[in-house]
């Protein structure tokens, strides 16, 4: 069940969330009994063993699959503005339409005005540093553009609270590096509530306040770690920092035995 909170709290809250689906051996069940809290404007990252049902937990977020059991509670949307808005793990722009089209789909369907959804559209195209390539079609444009779209269109959307599923996972490394300066200075400027999948745990101890670990399946939230960096977040800076090293130990001794666990047959 997803239920509205308060329109002045932009966070989330997962109390006892299971699902499960129907498998050759019966019911396969995925996640188990998962409860968190995200705070409002909190950049919070999900890591966990492959196939442990991050993603899972995002389409929950998102309104896209039912959960078996348990309740969540997100903002309430107003006209022209969407609760929640999800950026897929590799490519997703529409290949028909141009980087501006695509940029304005969401509030297209979103039934805004055709003036207002051009000037949105351009306006994120800008913050994403597109404004040259609005008419580009995505053939035309690098993976690393072609993600900067996806992000501009579900920003163009403001979304009370932003889920992303691994977005620079099949980015080269300096890519990924760029991308989440991006990211960083586009969520200092609006400070959404932000839920962002990884397998990185540098990218996780980059990006967030927060990060909760995942077991493996049945699924549920294992533990979860502050990230003690201050802000903004150079790259350099926090690699240079004597506790980066400890606090990447520390993420790692809490996922490997999940991880572990999750390839033995």
């Amino acid at each position: 069940m997803i239920t509205e909170v308060s329109p002045q709290l932009a966070s989330i809250e997962v109390r006892g969330l299971s699902k499960s689906y129907p498998s050759r051996r019966g019911v396969l069940r995925v996640l188990q009994d998962v409860t968190f809290a995200v705070r409002p404007g909190e950049f919070c990252a999900l890591i966990g063993p492959s196939g442990c049902g991050k993603t899972t937990l995002l389409h929950i977020l998102a309104g896209l699959t039912t959960p078996t059991s348990g309740a969540v509670q997100i903002p309430p949307h107003d006209r022209g503005r969407l609760a929640t808005a999800l950026i897929f793990q590799g490519v997703s722009t529409l290949p028909w339409m141009t980087a501006l089209e695509n940029v304005a789909y969401g509030l297209r369907l979103m039934g805004v005005p055709a003036p207002d959804r051009r000037a949105r559209a351009r306006y994120h195209l800008a913050r994403v540093g597109l404004s040259a390539f609005a008419d580009a079609f995505p053939h035309q444009l690098s993976e690393g553009m072609r993600q900067r779209v996806s992000i501009a269109r579900a920003l163009a959307t403001d979304p009370a609270i932003l889920l992303m599923d691994e977005p620079f996972a099949s980015l080269d490394e300096q890519n990924r590096l760029l991308m989440q300066d991006e990211l960083l200075r586009i969520w200092q400027e609006d400070r959404k509530t932000v839920v962002f999948v990884t397998h990185s745990l540098d990218e996780a101890m980059r990006l967030a306040d927060r990060v909760l670990v995942m077991s493996a399946i049945p699924s549920r939230i294992k533990s979860e770690v502050a990230i003690p960096f201050g802000r903004p977040r150079d790259f350099r800076i926090i690699r240079q920092d004597p506790a980066y090293g400890a606090l990447s130990a520390r993420l790692w001794d809490e996922l490997r035995e999940e991880v572990v666990h999750s390839i033995q047959p």
